[in-house]
């Protein structure tokens, strides 16, 4: 018989809100997932799992593919809401860069009153989004299409980056990419993709893998198609740098 925990521990909340990321973009939500987006062991990842199954936030069917139950995808869209909204408030009112922003919201999130809540909410005003373009409250996504499907002459304007790994996100803000740029692919092939700058702006060239997890609006646009390279690996080896 199932339990419902008054509160989630913090630990049941890291679990819940990277489920939450896997299934707001639409990847399976496994144990194997949960893995290599957590980079942690399989005997560890399914202890939690089965902690969060009898507390009542998840059900596994006989493929042990994982699904909310009602008040588990409550508790996780709230997680998740929490920590962009966090995240938000670093950059725009304490003033952190956006890249050093993600690990911070980590810590902090765990810790937050209702009270202190409230004030962030009210600090960043009618903010959508964190400073990675996913959504503030959750459920208003906008769909887009990895940059690394657009073909040379589209124009493009970055949406979202689908993967917040820091040392992602630190790449990424070396090259000059950040939620809003605009530019025209210029150049592609099978290692790397380069955006046009606007006036004063320098092109900004990014490996094939790094543009996979890069959410874009294009025209002309590519089909549509899940924004995130098939194996999870949140490290600097999975991106050719």
């Amino acid at each position: 018989m199932h339990r419902v925990r008054q509160h989630a521990t913090s630990g049941e909340e890291e679990y819940l809100q990277v489920l939450f990321w896997l299934h707001e973009v639409g990847l399976p939500m496994t144990g194997a997932n949960l893995g290599r987006a957590l980079r942690l062991s399989a005997p560890t990842v399914s202890e939690m799992v089965g902690r969060l199954e009898r507390d009542g936030y998840i059900t596994r069917d006989a493929e042990r593919t994982i699904s909310f139950t009602v008040s588990g995808q409550a508790d996780a869209e709230r997680i998740a809401s929490r920590h962009r909204l966090i995240e938000r408030f670093l950059t725009d009112v304490v003033g952190v860069p956006w890249d050093d922003v993600h690990e911070e919201a980590d810590r902090l999130e765990h810790a937050m009153t209702p009270r202190f809540e409230a004030y962030v909410r009210a600090s960043v005003g009618d903010a959508d989004t964190c400073p990675h373009g996913h959504p503030i409250r959750v459920g208003e996504r906008v769909e887009g299409v990895p940059l690394a499907d657009c073909a040379v002459g589209a124009r493009v304007t970055v949406l979202r980056f689908e993967n917040e790994a820091e040392d992602l996100l630190h790449y990424l803000m070396a090259n000059r990419v950040a939620v809003g740029r605009s530019g025209e692919i210029t150049a592609k092939d099978s290692e790397f993709i380069t955006v046009s700058g606007e006036p004063g702006v320098e092109p900004a060239t990014l490996t094939i893998s790094v543009a996979e997890t890069v959410s874009v609006i294009a025209e002309p646009s590519p089909p549509p198609r899940t924004a995130l390279p098939e194996q999870l690996v949140l490290g600097q080896g999975r991106y050719g740098r």
